[in-house]
């Protein structure tokens, strides 16, 4: 009957510059499209180069590599008889433009080009990019020598315009474009577009998937239509981490769904819809819009006879808990990192406490992902993980045995340590498998005093023993900065040591909150090579380690919970801890958590966050206490946001994330007084204290 159309879209781990890799998992997701039936396959954002080029979107070679990538291509007999969306950046009349091309048989059909930018959190297109402005306007586009000799063209259309096969009519918007108030679909359905796509690269974000599985659910049950959405996955070569979620959608309904977290380098979603669902869901609708320019391909998505060629329905969308997706999205991206970096393990100095606990879970969660993929039958992923071991012969049984192979922990203890935390992070250690080390720093900070006292004559001392505040902190700090050093002398030589060939990467463990607050030393083990818990909350993590404790039966988490958080840098009281993180903080992770995201995302200063919390928190401090609370936080934070320069590249996992000037555009240097802006928080706390506020009813 020629209605019916089977379509694909996928995710495709890229990584950028890669440019033979990306090309071989491109031809790979058409070739399974093709063999599935799929006469339309559509590919993420800039798929060819890779999305996190960044800078090197300045450079020629890049462009260059990537027509190169298209020529490939072009010539491939695997994208003959199919249309292949495929996603790279042109520069036409001198504006880099990100786009998607869609080719068949060896031939460009148009260049459809970015409309609306990305340019806040995480993404900066404006500096390398410029939108296609001219609403429903078309050019030609003259492209380069290599590509003409291939199509035979000498120009293709290029601009808002959409493609018209024999059977239906099909429209792209890019990434940011669906999370606009203006987004293309709204004019592109009521033009009479069918099937939608968009080629994306949506980063991860705690609790962020279901915003976007009803966004594009949105898209088709106003006005109708198919609605193809494709995304990167995995680390493109940064701190995020790219979550797939590759689906189809019809008439306001999920019909098939990709994986968010996957160790596939390439999943294809396949769909075959009904072109007839869609014009009745229509038949009543009544609209006058201006018309899309439509370029003509002589190709139909459907075949003569599909009258038993049986429909996608409905599917319910399971999403992750944020537990789940902890435990997964960091587990993916140190994965990526690992097989990428060319090192053959990881190094974590694993304290007992939440923070290094959590990394280490999300590293046996990896492990537990790599078994279970190559049990599914994955020999890539097996051949990752032979050449990172040095075993060309190894296959992996159990994720506590691979372990055992990649993971190093080691317990720093100082005469500061207490025996309860050595044992919690033995104990865990030896739950998850890795191969553990317990080491004493004494000798090493001794060493490094009688240096200082024999220069200046002088020998610091502990508060506790009736030092001063500079002398407190400059002890607790020479501890820290003697395990950074430790750290990375195991990592490089710990596995030569054993006589087996490789490095370690050295895995960091400072959460959110604290890199907010700069609540840790500079160039101490929090300055490591990556670090999985870095724009994760405290809280989160907590409700993770819980969860662990039911997922991978990890019963030594239920002290490490139950403990105090400390960073154990000053002297035992009758042999246990006298210091802990709040204290020192001054508020608690749950204070910071909320602060952090009044910081950021509501872009408060300390006036306008005093006015916000004491309403927030009216049932828990008085005015003043609030005035404190937020005059210390920003003290804290401008005296070592400093420290932000430095920290360590963190899986950008929280939207309030500090995490150095490539996230977060504020100065590093602060008049830390805030005279005036803490003026204004005593004005209103002097209003307060004569007004009652009255919670609303």
């Amino acid at each position: 009957m020629g209605r019916k159309v089977t379509l694909a879209t996928c995710s495709l781990n890229q990584w950028a510059l890669d440019f033979e890799g990306n090309l071989e998992r491109i031809l790979k997701s058409i070739e399974i499209a093709k063999t599935n039936g799929a006469k339309y396959r559509l590919g993420p954002e800039l798929e060819i180069c890779g999305y996190g080029c960044a800078d090197h979107f300045y450079e020629s070679d890049t462009l260059l590599h990537s027509f190169q990538v298209l020529k490939k291509l072009l010539e491939s007999p695997i994208t003959k008889d199919i249309i292949c969306d495929v996603g790279m950046w042109v520069s036409p009349s001198n504006r880099h433009t990100v786009r998607t091309i869609p080719v068949f048989s060896s031939a460009i059909l148009l260049i459809r080009p970015k409309m609306l930018m990305a340019n806040h959190g995480i993404y900066r297109e404006v500096r390398w990019f410029s939108p296609w402005n001219q609403l429903r306007k078309v050019e030609e586009y003259f492209l380069p020598r290599m590509i003409q000799e291939v199509t035979g063209q000498n120009t293709v259309p290029i601009g808002d315009c959409v493609l018209s096969t024999k059977d239906t009519c099909i429209g792209t918007e890019i990434c940011a474009e669906l999370w606009n108030p203006r987004s293309p679909h709204i004019e592109m359905g009521l033009d009479g577009v069918e099937i939608f796509t968009n080629s994306s690269a949506s980063h991860h974000e705690l609790r962020k998937a279901d915003q976007r599985v009803n966004l594009i659910k949105s898209a088709t049950s106003k006005s109708g239509g198919i609605y193809l959405y494709a995304n990167q996955r995995g680390c493109d070569g940064d701190r995020v981490y790219y979550d797939g979620c590759a689906m189809v959608a019809i008439n306001g309904d999920i019909v098939a769904q990709g994986a968010q977290f996957s160790l596939n380098d390439v999943e294809v979603i396949m769909a075959t819809a009904d072109l007839e669902d869609v014009r009745s869901y229509r038949g009543e609708l009544c609209h006058e819009t201006k018309p899309c320019h439509r370029v003509k391909v002589d190709f139909s998505l459907s075949t003569g006879d599909d009258l038993y060629l049986p429909t996608h329905q409905p599917i319910t969308w399971h999403f992750h808990t944020p537990e789940e997706e902890i435990s997964l999205g960091p587990a993916c991206w140190l994965w990526d990192y690992l097989r990428r970096s060319g090192q053959a393990g990881f190094l974590l100095p694993l304290s007992g406490g939440v923070d290094s606990s959590s990394t280490a879970c999300i590293v046996h969660s990896m492990c537990v992902l790599l078994c279970q993929t190559v049990q599914d039958g994955n020999k890539q992923v097996l051949e990752d993980i032979r050449r990172v071991v040095g075993d060309d012969s190894y296959c992996p049984q159990h994720a506590k045995e691979l372990c055992g192979r990649i993971f190093t922990t080691c317990y720093m203890a100082s005469e500061n340590s207490s025996e309860d935390t050595r044992n919690r992070a033995k104990d865990l250690a030896n739950q998850i498998g890795s191969t553990h080390m317990s080491i004493n720093i004494d000798m090493a900070v001794e060493g490094i005093l009688g240096i200082f006292s024999a220069v200046t004559g002088r020998w610091p001392q502990f508060r506790a023993n009736g030092g001063s505040h500079r002398e407190n902190l400059a002890l607790q700090n020479v501890q820290a900065r003697v395990r950074m050093v430790l750290a990375y002398l195991f990592a490089q030589l710990s596995l030569w040591a054993r006589g087996k060939p490789g490095g370690l990467l050295v895995l960091g463990s400072a959460n959110v909150d604290e890199s907010l607050t700069g609540y840790f030393t500079k160039y101490d083990c929090s300055s490591a090579d990556i670090n999985p818990i870095g724009g994760i909350s405290k809280t989160d993590l907590k409700s993770f380690l819980l969860y662990c404790v039911e997922q991978f039966q990890l019963t030594a988490l239920r002290g490490i919970l139950a403990a105090p958080p400390t960073a154990e840098l000053e002297p035992l009281t009758d042999g246990q801890v006298s210091q802990t993180d709040e204290v020192d903080m001054g508020m608690t992770y749950s204070e910071l958590s909320v602060i952090g995201r009044l910081r950021k995302i509501s872009k408060c200063g300390p006036f306008s966050m005093f006015c916000k919390l004491i309403h927030m928190w009216k049932d828990a401090l008085s005015p003043t206490e609030v005035a404190q609370k937020v005059k210390h936080f920003f003290r804290m934070y401008s005296v070592n946001r400093h420290k932000m320069t430095t920290v360590t590249p963190s899986y950008h996992a929280e939207s309030y994330s500090p995490d150095d000037n490539r996230f977060d555009l504020r100065p590093f240097l602060y008049n830390t007084r805030w005279s005036w802006q803490f003026r204004c928080i005593d004005n209103q706390l002097t209003t307060c204290q004569l007004h009652v506020i009255i919670p609303k009813s």
